[in-house]
């Protein structure tokens, strides 16, 4: 009797096969679609009520509240379904995108292949100091001597754009509107302030509008996915481009703030930049081992395999003393900083031709002075 208890009766057992017979037969996710709305999404984020406020965090434009996945209660698989539209909206298309130059052999020249740097500031792709461009001429203020010498010799070619980290774009109404909507202080004061504001604005758009009819808008940054500083967008660049070029021999021209940008792309991946570059020219380079916190492996590297060519009064080449203790240092020819790039122009393919008959004669390029000029001998 007690195990018949324990076991349950016929009937009990006749009642749960029934009942399992029964659920086999219900298609439970054919059930859950019954009081489920349509699986029809918006193909934008505005049409999902969402933006991106300046802090690249998505939030709903009318509340300032961040994500709620539980848009509708006890519909977990609409509000799943919703969940993914949204994912699937197609940021891609218009969030931010940088760009580089390249030679039509730049990944697949076997041989050699020459990345350019150019510094911090205003200067884009391609030049070396924009002042030099409108007061000069394109020789000296563009990276196009280099380029132009670099294919004539064989090289690949590859152009960074270090400086393209973000994009000013106009606010919608509803980002100026969020922006004034998350504020800390309380309601009243916000709606008094809002009010000002609001009949200052009237009175000082009508007289801007006869006054300054090209008026500035109101802008947001928007950074450049994994290119939002110069040294990103180095290392960017080294692991989607370089890294993958067929070149043996990669060599570097990098100035003022490019040397900065190259040292923390060796700090980043020190194993696959000495086991691909060849060589390096730094143009007045600001780089700092110390600052940068640099290790003795890199600096030794640094030691054997770059030169930078600083702003100086003595002549090109010229060994000039330095306290840091990475590549040596020589004079580039010219005192002023946006000229070293120009001016070191002959030296540096001398420089990296002595390093690739170096490399090839399994020996390194050694600095010595000799008749206070900089050569480079073999031993």
């Amino acid at each position: 009797m007690m195990a018949q208890l324990q076991q349950g009766g016929p009937d009990e057992k006749e009642k749960t096969t029934a009942l399992k017979d029964l659920l086999s037969r219900i298609d439970l996710d054919e059930l859950m679609k019954k009081d489920e709305p349509p699986l029809e999404f918006p193909d934008t984020l505005e049409g999902f009520e969402y933006i991106f406020n300046e802090k690249g965090q998505l939030r709903h434009i009318k509340t300032g509240e961040p994500f709620v996945f539980n848009y509708r209660e006890d519909l977990h698989r609409w509000n799943q379904k919703r969940y993914e539209a949204l994912g699937e909206v197609d940021a891609i298309e218009s969030e931010p995108k940088s760009f580089i130059f390249m030679s039509e052999d730049a990944l697949v020249n076997p041989d050699k292949l020459l990345v350019l740097i150019h510094g911090n500031g205003v200067v884009r792709a391609g030049q070396w100091a924009r002042r030099l461009i409108i007061n000069e001429d394109l020789d000296s203020g563009t990276q196009i001597p280099y380029i132009k010498r670099a294919i004539e010799e064989g090289y690949g070619v590859i152009v960074l754009n270090p400086n393209e980290n973000y994009i000013e774009v106009e606010k919608t109404k509803a980002q100026i509107q969020l922006s004034s909507d998350i504020s800390d202080e309380p309601a009243e004061k916000r709606e008094r302030k809002d009010k000002i504001q609001k009949e200052t604005k009237k009175r000082r758009d009508f007289y801007e509008k006869y006054r300054n009819p090209q008026k500035e808008k109101e802008t947001m940054q928007i950074y450049i996915r994994d290119n939002g500083s110069p040294e990103e967008h180095a290392i960017y660049v080294w692991d989607h481009f370089i890294s993958q070029s067929a070149a043996e021999n990669v060599f570097f021209v990098a100035h003022s703030y490019g040397g900065l940008a190259f040292v923390e792309l060796m700090i980043q991946r020190e194993a696959e930049v000495k086991n691909r570059v060849t060589a390096v020219a730094l143009t007045d380079s600001v780089h700092n081992v110390w600052h940068q916190e640099v290790g003795k492996t890199i600096r030794e590297w640094m030691r054997e395999n770059c030169c930078n060519w600083v702003s100086s009064s003595e002549p090109l080449d010229t060994s000039v003393e330095s306290m840091l203790p990475d590549c040596p240092r020589v004079s580039a020819g010219t005192e002023r900083h946006e000229l070293t790039s120009w001016k070191s122009f002959p030296s540096v393919f001398k420089f990296f031709s002595e390093a690739m008959k170096a490399k090839n004669s399994l020996v390194k390029p050694t600095p010595t002075r000799r008749s206070n000029r900089i050569k480079y001998e073999e031993f």
